[in-house]
């Protein structure tokens, strides 16, 4: 994307308000504070799948916690033999999925969209690149980490260039089990119990990106994709891992580079200059001169799945529980039950010594209730 002070400049500007006293207060040029607001499109089209594909708009970081989503939009997948796919947009707003396709790798295909506003946008016409299997996805204990890594090959040294995505899954064991819910004014028996075990899944977020291009043999042996240390939360109990693997053209493995560059290596005295990053989507007819921001590939997806239980792991790890800071619970005194529980304040049981009521241990409901963490409902893949 596109930066508004280069960094010699950025430099000079430091060096030259050093010596005045009070220069602390950051500055934000217009051009920074309102941004302009560029689409942008992120996803590829799954030649043997469905095809999901986010459309949102740039926005100024310090203005929205997340992206303005382009809403209402008509998409569908063009083949450059004419045939169309359409894509509906799902109950999540600026998210548009195909119905599973079969994609003619002799074929190419483009995707096509029109705003609500009646802007009109294509990426160009790609070919279909298939997407090899995953070998492995491989673990091992490295001195305090968890290393994992993935291999693939190509026998027919057809890819080249490669892209993987993972998907991370744990299971989240809340440190309380309360007896005691606080309803109607009063305290008494918990009328329904909270979930026992939870599951939280994320997304990795930096561009895993491979070439063989300079090798005899379309090979990658053990990329190492994700490195946890000991005492992760994710290691506590079980923890799952999906690789995605992507075959993607030379131009669309440029892409990813120059935009891993841009939000990795940035930053460093000697790191890269940044540079305008877009995509291979163009504004069309009176939008011609629009700015958009992607890169539309096509290509067919590979998964593979693995498992780490904690028995698997060195005795002697003690991974984190991420419930740290709620402990220990703190205790209520009785008779002011009614102005120290709430929504978000929880008992968790009462306490007596020598026969007499002390009080009630009570903690934030983010303690308590691990669906705030994560959710109650078991993936369907989970053993």
């Amino acid at each position: 994307m596109r930066r508004f002070l280069s960094r010699p400049a950025g430099w000079l500007l430091c060096w030259t308000l050093l010596p005045l006293p009070g220069c602390i207060d950051p500055f934000m040029p217009p051009s920074v504070s309102t941004p302009p607001s560029y689409l942008v499109v992120d996803g590829f089209i799954n030649s043997q799948g469905i095809s999901t594909i986010n459309l949102s708009r740039t926005y100024a970081i310090a203005l929205a916690a997340s992206p303005p989503t382009e809403n209402s939009a008509t998409v569908f997948v063009e083949a450059q033999s004419g045939r169309q796919y359409p894509l509906r947009e799902s109950a999540v707003k600026g998210t548009y999925v195909s119905d599973a396709l079969t994609l003619n790798p002799a074929d190419t295909y483009r995707l096509h969209l029109t705003t609500a506003t009646g802007k009109e946008y294509a990426s160009a016409f790609v070919p279909v690149k298939t997407t090899p299997p995953i070998d492995t996805v491989d673990w091992r204990v490295t001195g305090s980490e968890v290393d994992i890594t993935v291999s693939t090959h190509d026998p027919a040294s057809a890819t080249r260039y490669y892209r993987w995505e993972f998907a991370e899954t744990w299971e989240i064991v809340s440190p309380y089990i309360p007896s005691l819910e606080f309803s109607g004014g009063r305290l008494r028996p918990l009328s329904a119990p909270y979930p026992a075990l939870c599951w939280r899944t994320t997304r990795g977020t930096t561009v895993q990106l491979a070439s063989t291009a300079a090798l005899s043999q379309d090979v990658v042996a053990a990329y190492p994709l994700r490195q946890l240390p000991s005492t992760a939360p994710q290691l506590l109990r079980r923890y799952s891992l999906l690789v995605q693997q992507h075959a993607l053209t030379k131009d669309e493995h440029q892409y990813w580079e120059l935009l891993r560059k841009n939000t990795e290596s940035i930053g460093s005295l000697f790191g890269p200059e940044p540079v305008q990053l877009t995509g291979n989507v163009r504004g069309l007819g009176s939008n011609a001169a629009a700015i958009a921001l992607g890169y539309v590939g096509a290509h067919s997806l590979r998964e593979k799945r693995i498992f780490i239980a904690r028995p698997q792991l060195p005795a002697a790890w003690r991974p984190l529980t991420g419930y740290e800071s709620c402990l220990p619970p703190d205790t209520v005194r009785p008779g002011t039950e009614s102005y120290s529980f709430g929504s978000n304040y929880l008992p968790i049981y009462a306490t007596y010594k020598n026969g007499g009521l002390v009080g009630y241990l009570a903690a934030t409901a983010d303690c308590i209730d691990c669906r705030r963490r994560g959710t109650a409902t078991r993936p369907v893949y989970w053993p």
